[in-house]
């Protein structure tokens, strides 16, 4: 018998499971390097500037992809919505969290994917796990990349359903997981168009008429292509004209867009069920009044943007070769979207480089394991329309004199 009351019992620390995490850490700043993940933006200038530790500094690790952030047609829209409809729904969309505003933006939507349904999330995540929770139980499959986005994965584990990875953009490994698959099954193609941490892309063309061919449905996550990549801006399917194969888009108003929240846009003739049977969307508050109307502005704005796009991709080319030739390591040998990943050496020489170029007036991502993939420690720039040819010069000389200072080069 156990006489031991409450109080002798040691308790169980659940924090021992970051131990690891936490002395990588403690190590890190015991170099002296500024900590890389709070940094704090006292005031934002514009798209491509803001006031950080004192300084104005270039922003290169956004995820502004078409600088909307400080579009005047876009700021206007939201300073309206907060007159005309108050600061919050205080709801959720089945209940009073469904404005004049979100269905005008879920409109904006349609028309800008020219699909029949659209579904608007209060995040990007949010809308991955509640679509592929949603879509895929108990006895389904999903096979997906192995780099997916955390938001993906989590989608499967609330759903339980069976999870089959494949080696990331490797389409036979993805056609042979398929035809491992019980006849009869449930089958959910996850794919993402540009992959976030080393901003390639994915085959889809090829991908996508694989799980046709094997009875699968396909869920494609555009967020880091969408309003920038393709002749309409909808995105990697769109740009190798398979969109209207895709079961499913998923989006986020956080990267292009310039605001926050989440989206799905489909075909699917019973889609509109998932608004009753989708616990994220259900159970969560709807996004603010100001939000939705300045994501609506904005998405109607980027169906027109072909001239931005054209100059994304100018900025792209041109620091891509400009870091090629300079002799850093990058994550893809041509520009394949507005992310180019600078691969640094290991985490503390990786994290010297990022304090050197935040020294220089530059803020860019680190990235590190597990986040990214093969254990690799990144430096990663995301870069926007609004940044000038000018600007894109002067970041190749912060490199060069960060790099060089570091020893990376």
């Amino acid at each position: 018998m156990n006489d031991m009351t409450p109080t002798d019992m040691q308790e169980t620390d659940l924090f021992s499971k970051f131990d690891a995490l936490i002395e990588t850490r403690r190590s890190l700043l015991a170099t002296g390097v500024t900590d890389p993940f709070s940094l704090v933006m006292e005031k934002v200038l514009s798209p491509t500037t803001a006031i950080c530790s004192g300084r104005e500094t270039i922003l290169l690790g956004t995820y502004n992809y078409m600088g909307m952030t400080f579009d005047p047609d876009v700021i206007a829209a939201g300073k309206q919505a907060l007159d005309d409809f108050g600061s919050g729904t205080t709801g959720s969309r089945v209940l009073n969290g469904t404005y004049a505003g979100h269905r005008a933006v879920e409109q904006a939507l349609k028309d800008f994917y020219g699909m029949d349904h659209a579904m608007v999330f209060s995040t990007g995540y949010q809308a991955n796990l509640g679509i592929i929770s949603t879509i895929a139980g108990k006895g389904d499959y999903i096979v997906l990349d192995i780099d997916s986005h955390a938001s993906i994965w989590d989608g499967c584990k609330m759903g339980d359903a069976e999870v089959v990875p494949f080696k990331h953009n490797d389409i036979e490994a993805m056609e042979k997981r398929l035809k491992r698959i019980p006849e009869g099954a449930g089958k959910l193609v996850v794919l993402e168009g540009v992959y976030s941490m080393l901003g390639d892309i994915a085959p889809l063309k090829e991908m996508i008429r694989i799980a046709k061919e094997n009875g699968a449905m396909v869920l494609v996550d555009e967020a880091h292509s969408m309003g920038f990549i393709g002749p309409n801006g909808r995105g990697v399917a769109e740009d190798q004209g398979v969109l209207d194969q895709v079961d499913f888009v998923i989006g986020t108003f956080s990267k292009s867009v310039g605001t926050v929240g989440g989206f799905c846009v489909s075909n699917h003739p019973k889609f509109e069920i998932m608004r009753l049977v989708c616990r994220p969307y259900v159970f969560t508050a709807s996004l603010p009044p100001s939000v939705v109307a300045t994501a609506a502005t904005s998405i109607r704005k980027l169906m027109h943007a072909g001239a931005k796009r054209t100059h994304l991709w100018e900025n792209s080319r041109t620091l891509h070769k400009a870091l090629t030739d300079l002799g850093f390591k990058l994550g893809t040998a041509e520009p394949q979207s507005a992310i180019i990943a600078v691969i640094m050496p290991d985490l503390e020489r990786g994290a010297m480089m990022w304090e050197a170029l935040l020294r220089e007036g530059l803020y860019v991502n680190l990235a590190r394991p597990p986040a990214t993939p093969a254990g690799m420690t990144l430096l990663r720039c995301s870069l926007c329309a609004e940044h000038t040819a000018e600007q894109v010069a002067i970041i190749t000389g912060m490199f060069e004199r960060a790099g060089k200072a570091v020893g990376i080069i």
